[in-house]
């Protein structure tokens, strides 16, 4: 017997479609009038075709720029070897793919087309239309998931919107309770059990072929933690790894609406995250764009430090910007995440309960330098000695580590033997330097000084 559960009790007792819902805001609104005639054109409830939008974009085409999974637009229509729901909507419309891509009128129609021919698939006759929590197997296998455990997630999502209402871009959803039929989806799958490393997380695994078996830490010390945004949702991403087309994965993934996490890699396993870095890292994904900020919610925010603290305690990794990193800042690859709208002070304000400097040492001297040495300042920062093999050129900073904000006394220095000292001294809120010079072949001096701590070094790393 199918069941019906109740998601979200409201104060509006509405029932039926609504593929005509007309405003004035409608009349005004380009995008409010796309939802409108393809909710009308494929005799698709409106207000669930916009919360399906919503859940995978938050109503953001990005320029026609795909997801990590191959989604394209709006409505996230998948191009991918398992998953062909772009060509099925061009199929379905006779629109071009190109306008599909790119258009957000199109890719609306073509999310609808693709959403009735889900619900034709599994007889969903008229009068079954006109009931809004009958289409959940249809949002379902919209989804095109891994499994029904994933599907399940997804649907989830789109019915919790629609629940919420929305109110983006122009496009409005009043709050509503709906009844969804799970059918199929209605026994929560034995696949979300409790996870291997993380008490708090869901266990979905990736597929074998999107990771790499290991012992760590034993085989390769883990020492760092890789901060990453999926480009895509929670559960198509959840999808997409365990998709043996996909050759990437990540140990964690965090969703935006309420930190929900799911692990997908045992932590002493080597997902595939970050390259070089992934004997040496555990890695979470953050739903969402980098180029939204809508997705980066307090409650995501909170989970993933929660999930970083334990992770940062359980293999003594150091709670700091050297060590908890974006992916943008690991050697080697072309990733722009977490992105300019990520709020890294907030993040480790979470981490570490308290005040953290969202400046590394690495982003004060630039491209190209690593960190050879540092020297602890007390309790108020450390300075910081760099290297650059491509120029052959030192850096150093003072990175402080209280009194952040505040302009304080700070200080940083660099001698190279032969040459007269360069220093950067003032009141500064974050960090002093960058000091820097060329020193390949030479012996350099460097130290600094924060509060009341002073740091002189020798002269030493000589070549």
């Amino acid at each position: 017997m199918k069941s019906k559960i109740l998601i979200v009790a409201g104060l509006l007792a509405l029932s039926g479609t609504t593929a005509a819902h007309a405003s004035t805001e409608t009349a005004q609104n380009p995008l409010a009038q796309a939802f409108d005639r393809a909710a009308a054109a494929y005799d698709v409830p409106r207000d669930l075709l916009v919360a399906l939008a919503y859940a995978e974009s938050r109503l953001d085409g990005h320029r026609g720029e795909p997801s990590a999974s191959g989604g394209y637009g709006i409505m996230h229509l998948v191009s991918n070897p398992t998953a062909k729901t772009l060509e099925q909507a061009a199929k379905l419309t006779s629109k071009p793919v190109v306008a599909l891509k790119s258009d957000d009128a199109a890719n609306v129609l073509g999310g609808a087309a693709v959403l009735r021919a889900e619900a034709d698939a599994l007889g969903l006759g008229a009068a079954q239309r006109d009931d809004l929590g009958r289409w959940y197997p249809a949002v379902a296998a919209y989804a095109h998931a891994a499994n029904d455990a994933t599907a399940r997630i997804y649907a989830d999502a789109v019915y919790e919107t629609l629940a919420a209402g929305v109110d983006a871009r122009g496009v409005q959803v009043r709050p509503r309770p709906v009844q969804p039929d799970r059918g199929e989806y209605a026994e929560q799958p034995r696949a979300l059990a409790a996870a291997v490393d993380y008490p708090g997380a869901l266990w979905v695994a990736a597929n074998s072929a999107n990771y790499a078996v290991s012992s760590r830490p034993s085989s390769d010390r883990i020492d760092r933690i890789v901060v990453h945004v999926m480009q895509g949702t929670y559960a198509g991403s959840i999808s997409w790894f365990q998709n043996p087309a996909a050759k990437s994965s990540s140990h964690y993934l965090v969703r935006s609406s309420d930190g929900q996490i799911t692990q997908m890699v045992r932590e002493k396993d080597r997902a595939f995250h970050a390259k070089d870095w992934n004997r040496r890292s555990v890695g979470i994904e953050h739903e969402g764009f980098v180029d939204n900020a809508s997705w980066f919610t307090d409650q995501m925010y909170r989970a993933s430090a929660a999930l970083t603290r334990d992770i940062a305690d359980r293999y003594g990794i150091p709670k700091d910007r050297t060590h908890i990193v974006g992916h943008v800042e690991v050697p080697g690859n072309d990733h722009t995440d977490p992105g300019p709208h990520w709020d890294w002070a907030k993040y480790m304000s979470y981490v570490t309960g308290g005040s953290v400097n969202p400046h590394t040492p690495e982003k004060v001297c630039g491209s190209g330098f690593k960190v050879i040495d540092s020297a602890a300042l007390g309790t108020a920062g450390t300075v910081y000695l760099l290297y650059n093999t491509t120029t052959g050129s030192n850096c150093v900073t003072t990175i402080k580590r209280t009194s952040l904000g505040t302009a304080t006394a700070t200080s940083a220095y660099l001698e190279v033997q032969g040459s007269a000292r360069k220093t950067d001294s003032g009141n500064f809120s974050y960090y002093a330097g960058p000091v820097t010079a060329q020193a390949a072949g030479k012996c350099v001096k460097w130290g600094g000084k924060a509060g009341s701590s002073t740091y002189d070094s020798p002269f030493e790393h000589c070549g």
